[in-house]
């Protein structure tokens, strides 16, 4: 089942898109060790390499697409994510979408997007 969820993070959309789409901003959310390309086709890895993948699309400070896909998954399954960001007053409306995801994994993953994403960007 498709994971939706619409956070509102207390940065502007440029800040956000560096966020999920430089290695080094990513890693200080605290989530270990993270590279991540800033070009479409360009590798992820995140979570000390728990989480890896590609970008699929990147519009600058509006949408980041990715093909996800954590260590512990079924050989072959991957997960397509997507990022909508819009300027909300001095922050930005995230709507998020995760599709193709392992079905025992929904629960963990609804709730780890929150812990490991929203909370720390907003911190």
């Amino acid at each position: 089942m498709p994971i939706h969820q619409e956070v509102t993070i207390n940065k502007p959309p440029k800040a956000v898109y560096e966020i999920l789409t430089t290695g080094k901003k990513f890693a200080a959310l605290g989530g270990g060790a993270a590279k991540v390309s800033a070009k479409p086709g360009g590798a992820i890895s995140l979570f000390d390499g728990y989480t890896t993948g590609f970008n699929v699309e990147l519009l600058p400070n509006k949408r980041v697409v990715q093909a996800w896909r954590a260590s512990d998954w079924p050989k072959g399954v991957w997960s397509i994510v997507t990022f909508q960001l819009k300027k909300d007053g001095k922050g930005t409306a995230l709507t998020f979408d995760q599709v193709g995801h392992p079905a025992s994994e929904e629960s963990s993953l609804f709730s780890g997007w929150y812990d490991f994403y929203w909370k720390p960007m907003n911190g």
